[in-house]
């Protein structure tokens, strides 16, 4: 029996024609909803605040919001390394070379222009939506092995991206309340 959020999803994509993305039947739908609706939080967030206010101070010490945007926007680019990576059936390159190489791309990318911040956010979470849309559906359940020779779901993604979008939009500083953050993502 088609239910009638299924007759909708249907005409959706009838609207929207062959060359329309979708994600696969067997993609995580609900991590990749949170994890989506917090790229959309994260945005209104970051958009809510001027363009000197991304150089103060975070809820992280140590860090001004432009450290906090960096942090999400590279780990978008790091997760979409490894999806790609797992999707042509290579190992899965680590998510950062090490914590001290993490440390330094991000104190770097902090010192951008306001505009290249903003721009480096919208790039990297439309790079990954395009990746996860595009993964074949059985290729979420691929167990890689990463550069540290942990083994790793691609599916896990979602969720690992999910909770660092709405714990980074908290760490913004800019008005986000943990009660905000959905019951889903966990402790």
């Amino acid at each position: 029996m088609i239910s009638d959020l299924d007759a909708a999803r249907e005409a959706l994509r009838e609207r929207q024609g062959s060359g329309a993305r979708y994600d696969a039947p067997e993609a995580p739908a609900k991590e990749l909803r949170l994890a989506r609706s917090g790229t959309a939080y994260f945005a209104r967030k970051l958009n809510e605040l001027g363009d000197d206010a991304l150089y103060e101070p975070s809820k992280v010490p140590g860090w001004t919001r432009a450290h906090v945007i960096c942090d999400i926007a590279y780990q978008a680019r790091a997760i979409s390394r490894q999806a790609e990576a797992a999707v042509a059936g290579e190992a899965l390159p680590p998510m950062y070379d090490d914590d001290a190489g993490r440390i330094g791309q991000i104190e770097l990318g902090a010192t951008l222009p306001s505009r290249a911040l903003r721009h480096l956010f919208d790039h990297a979470a439309v790079h990954l939506n395009v990746v996860w849309r595009d993964i074949p559906g059985p290729a979420w359940d691929t167990v890689a092995t990463d550069a540290e020779g942990i083994p790793r779901r691609l599916r896990a993604t979602a969720m690992e991206r999910a909770r660092r979008l709405w714990c980074g939009a908290f760490q913004l500083d800019s008005g986000a309340r943990l009660h905000d953050l959905p019951s889903e993502l966990g402790s």
